[in-house]
């Protein structure tokens, strides 16, 4: 089957988004995307509808990104405060995941999506943290997350043991 080009009037996950002209297989085009009104032969009377399509995915981008900033600009201000417990020999058997910082925001009234945040392992130990949030390609988000592990045992570095040096009999006499 020859190749044909469509005008799609979704966003399809791997070909395109909306009034994007691609190039399909034959069958896929003729006997899937046409008929499931997922996509239009390009045409040159299709032409006013790619227009339309495309002012329309420009609008609806433009309000996605301007709500994107709104979250961010909320997120921004936010100070989450996480506790962990510990066990009896100061193990931390838990850990503080994208999952808990996303329910976190949540209760603080901020739904976003937990794959977009960036955790590069679960948080274990007593400290502050600065977490990103990617919510759009153009829009990045900071905010703080205290944890406190109750229980913790703080590891100290002992300090390094004096050596005394030992005193000739020479230098005596």
């Amino acid at each position: 089957m020859a190749n044909m080009k469509v005008i799609l009037a979704t966003k399809i996950e791997g070909l395109g988004c909306e009034a994007d002209l691609v190039t399909v297989k034959g069958g896929y085009g003729r006997n899937f995307l046409i008929p499931q009104g997922l996509a239009f032969e390009a045409t040159p009377a299709n032409q006013r509808f790619i227009n339309m399509l495309q002012k329309k995915r420009a609008e609806r981008e433009a309000a996605e990104l301007a709500n994107f900033k709104d979250i961010a600009a909320k997120i921004a201000k936010i100070t989450l405060e996480l506790t962990l417990e510990a066990g009896d020999q100061g193990k931390v058997f838990g850990s503080i995941t994208n999952q808990q910082i996303q329910e976190a925001l949540v209760a603080k009234g901020v739904e976003i999506n937990r794959h977009c945040l960036d955790l590069e392992k679960p948080l274990k130990r007593s400290g502050t943290y600065e977490i990103s949030a990617k919510l759009h390609p153009e829009v990045v988000a900071t905010f703080t997350v205290i944890l406190n592990v109750i229980g913790e045992i703080i590891e100290v570095a002992a300090p390094a043991p004096v050596v005394e040096e030992e005193v000739s009999a020479t230098q005596e006499a």
